[in-house]
């Protein structure tokens, strides 16, 4: 496995800039999808040099959880199923040159759920992102064709 391919969480793949977090939430391109209790919003972004394919925030509102050693828990299986099925982003943002993806990862509910199908989940989201990635790099290679309706009058 490459070195992009390993399962570590690197300090580089967190978001910690606030000014990608607002573009993530109050961008007009970002886009969301849900697979209960997790909703994933994710947009992309220009990719910097030395910057990783994909990166995460990760979220469990204190509405759901009130102890923070609560919160902690869902964060830390969060990031865990993320570290463990990152490659599918990496691989459907390699089809697109100079991206990268942002993601926030949403905890809805206030049950805690086991760790197995927290990643069962996270995983069925990244791969629906993935195919929107690569839906998206197929449509941009595409040349752009101009579709003209003539009326009878204007050709007669």
């Amino acid at each position: 496995m490459s070195a992009q391919g390993s399962f570590t969480l690197s300090k580089e793949e967190r978001i910690c800039s606030k000014k990608l977090i607002e573009q993530l939430f109050n961008g007009g391109t970002a886009r969301s999808m849900s697979s209960f209790p997790l909703r994933v919003v994710f947009t992309t972004v220009e990719r910097q040099p030395g910057q990783p394919p994909a990166s995460i925030i990760v979220s469990v509102p204190k509405r759901h959880f009130k102890h923070a050693v609560d919160r902690n828990r869902v964060k830390r299986q969060l990031r865990e199923a993320y570290r463990h099925h990152k490659q599918l982003l990496a691989d459907a943002v390699a089809d697109m040159p100079g991206k990268a993806v942002a993601l926030s990862l949403i905890w809805m509910d206030g049950r805690h759920v086991p760790s197995g199908e927290v990643e069962y989940k996270l995983q069925n989201l990244l791969t629906r992102i993935a195919e929107k990635l690569r839906m998206q790099a197929v449509n941009q290679e595409e040349p752009q064709v101009e579709v003209r309706l003539i009326n009878r009058t204007e050709h007669e």
